[in-house]
């Protein structure tokens, strides 16, 4: 144990030691301080602690969307004019957002589900329902996961009607989103925009935020976006598959950063999903060659 007269010489003055002790309590009131905003400033949100823990493999840096990605993308949508291509992508953090080929909405088959998925989450969080509640032959917590994970279209329809068709479009509206649930029509602006909220904590608590990010890996079909991802970028997705239809809409992160890809393609039919599945991948390779 340290000698506390050893801090100051023998005889010193009163003075002095009271303008020494002074000085001290100083110093450590502003390393108090300084200590509190470093702390208070570290704190990650919801969104970005969970890009570091599922990312933290990958790469320290990460790159921007300029003018020669989006030349890229759109020489691809310019190769495949056969189809209707949309495309969008943004930084999640409060970037801006970037379309290229069709912005005009697109039926958007099973990527509404994290619409109808989120909604029902609020409906947890405001005491109106729990996902232990009764939905079909299971619990509306299991319906979640069916409808995320194996895009199930029957847990879709119950939980559709749990919130209801005129609830589910003012859930939207919230957001900025305009959507009928008959009609079911989204632009890849729309689902960027959801998907950046979802991924930065702001649409969802902690708890539900990360219960239906897991949902929304190791899907289903992981034919899509996912197969073009390089080892090291965590992917969070939701397709869609409809008649011409062949959607894909994900968040892709690492410890650096997280972006939102959306890709709306439709085509004529089924014949020729191979072909826009390439499609979906070229444009895949280019966005992520550029940022990550």
């Amino acid at each position: 144990m340290h000698d506390p007269h050893k801090l100051r010489p023998r005889g010193a003055p009163a003075a002095r030691r009271r303008s020494l002790l002074l000085a001290v309590a100083a110093f450590l009131a502003v390393a108090l301080i300084a200590g509190v905003y470093t702390l208070a400033h570290a704190v990650p949100s919801p969104g970005r602690a969970m890009r570091a823990s599922v990312g933290a493999d990958a790469g320290a840096g990460a790159g921007v969307i300029d003018a020669s990605l989006g030349s890229a993308i759109e020489t691809i949508i310019a190769a495949n004019r056969q189809y209707q291509v949309g495309v969008a992508l943004m930084d999640t953090a409060g970037g801006q957002l970037h379309q290229y080929g069709v912005e005009e909405p697109f039926e958007a088959a099973s990527t509404a589900k994290v619409l109808t998925a989120a909604a029902y989450y609020r409906l947890v969080e405001d005491g109106s329902a729990s996902p232990d509640d009764e939905l079909g032959a299971y619990t509306s917590g299991f319906q979640l996961r069916s409808m995320i994970q194996d895009s199930n279209n029957d847990s879709w329809s119950l939980l559709m009607q749990a919130v209801g068709l005129a609830g589910l479009s003012a859930y939207a509206a919230s957001l900025d989103i305009a959507y009928d649930p008959e009609v079911n029509t989204l632009s890849t602006a729309d689902m960027a925009h959801l998907l950046a909220e979802l991924s930065e904590g702001r649409l969802l608590n902690a708890e539900h935020m990360e219960q239906l990010l897991s949902y929304m890996q190791d899907t289903n079909d992981e034919d899509l976006i996912p197969a073009a991802v390089p080892s090291g970028v965590t992917v969070f997705h939701k397709y869609g598959l409809l008649d011409g239809e062949l959607h894909d809409a994900a968040i892709l992160s690492t410890s650096a950063a997280s972006f939102v890809l959306v890709i709306y393609t439709k085509g004529g039919g089924l014949d020729d999903v191979p072909q826009r599945t390439a499609l979906i991948h070229d444009i895949t390779t280019a966005v992520t060659a550029a940022l990550f």
